[in-house]
């Protein structure tokens, strides 16, 4: 009997698949079994490749906790976090656009008025900054009850949940608009840092000459009712690494001038379907 070819294997494993329930579920294991089978034939992997694969996955589980969400690193830094956010939100011309959403986003942020700061612990090198705009429709109209989580890293270049000096929930912060559609956040210049590099995906952007630095840049989720959510950042215009954001982040619209200690910039969402 001649031998099974990677062709033929491939279509046994499909085959064992071929009565999953879930229609989706099909749709993906389908197509997630094709490409790997196709990936390990194109670059003809070795065991010793393989093996270290497996070792490298384990190593990524077993640094996952509640702080920390290697994989999600890792799928910033290959780049695959903010292809889903651009398939998954594809902007309508005229609003904000998307971004990464990272690893450091934590829920139950203190809900704060308007103008309040998210500065929870003030550090030396802090520079005053406030973000102030509106957050609007396509059309033009300011959107009342709009929702802004809006969060980032310390003057030091860490967030909370990695600098147990920082009291939880610093630089954090969850403001609503109101009839005018206004919105106002007091909270310092942010800083460029680099990502964690101690884990497999830091191991894995050494072994392959790359930078572990990200520009700049403060986070907000921006949500109404009636309107598609927007997750996304806005980068200092001046700061190093907007060409070369390790997660790939950087869009041009998303770039702002945040000298003087004021930004302004208007959200702008898309109606729901």
């Amino acid at each position: 009997m001649p031998n099974i070819t990677p062709e033929e294997h491939l279509a046994e494993v499909l085959a064992r698949y071929s009565e999953v329930p879930d229609a989706r579920l099909a749709e993906i294991m389908t197509c997630a079994i094709r490409h790997m089978h196709e990936f390990v034939v194109e670059v003809g992997l070795t065991r010793e490749e393989w093996f270290a694969g497996m070792e490298g996955l384990a190593a990524i589980g077993q640094m996952c906790d509640e702080k920390r969400q290697e994989f999600i690193l890792l799928s910033d830094t290959l780049g695959v976090s903010m292809l889903v956010e651009m398939i998954n939100h594809l902007a309508a011309e005229g609003t904000t656009e998307p971004t990464v959403f990272g690893p450091f986003h934590v829920d139950g942020a203190t809900r704060r008025e308007m103008g309040d700061s998210i500065v929870v612990d003030p550090m030396d090198a802090d520079e005053p900054l406030t973000i102030l705009g509106e957050v609007r429709s396509l059309e033009g109209g300011p959107i009342e009850g709009a929702t802004l989580d809006v969060w980032q890293a310390a003057s030091n270049g860490y967030y909370d949940v990695q600098d147990s000096d920082q009291t939880p929930l610093n630089m954090r912060g969850v403001y609503t608009t109101g009839a005018d559609g206004r919105y106002e956040v007091r909270t310092v210049r942010p800083v460029s840092y680099p990502v964690p590099n101690d884990g497999p995906a830091g191991a894995l952007l050494e072994a392959t000459g790359r930078h572990n630095w990200r520009p700049a840049h403060v986070h907000f989720v921006v949500s109404a009712p009636g309107h598609k959510t927007v997750i996304t950042h806005l980068f200092d215009r001046e700061s190093d690494f907007l060409d070369s954001d390790v997660v790939f982040g950087v869009r041009d619209s998303l770039i702002v001038d945040m000298n003087g200690g004021r930004c302004d910039y208007d959200f702008v969402l898309e109606p729901a379907a």
